[in-house]
């Protein structure tokens, strides 16, 4: 299950996350964002345990979006030991995410 990322919990849930973190900055009236939803929840289910997944309303969070330079959405974003390691812009394929997800974990 994906974790509601805001820019209260940013800093405990991501940037000090043990694991590495998968965030999915979008808006809710954003088509592609709606088109990725259900690969982004399918990503949280698939590699639950190993990282976690979450979501970030750029509406709700415009500084979190300022900061990461989140110019387009949706906007992926892989961090791993508090550093964006991996940036994804548009709809993309779950293929293309998951073989990102498992290189951060290799």
């Amino acid at each position: 299950m994906e974790l509601k990322v805001t820019e209260s919990n940013f800093e405990e849930e991501v940037l000090k996350s043990e694991v590495p973190v998968l965030v999915d900055f979008y808006a809710d009236w954003c088509g592609p964002c709606k088109m990725m939803a259900p690969i982004v929840a399918g990503l949280a289910d698939a590699f639950a345990g190993k990282c976690k997944v979450g979501k970030c309303n750029i509406d709700e969070n415009m500084e979190l979006a300022r900061k990461y330079r989140v110019m387009s959405i949706p906007t992926i974003i892989i961090f791993k030991n508090g550093e964006a390691v991996s940036t994804t812009v548009g709809a993309v394929s779950k293929n293309e995410l998951e073989e990102k997800m498992a290189q951060v974990l290799a």
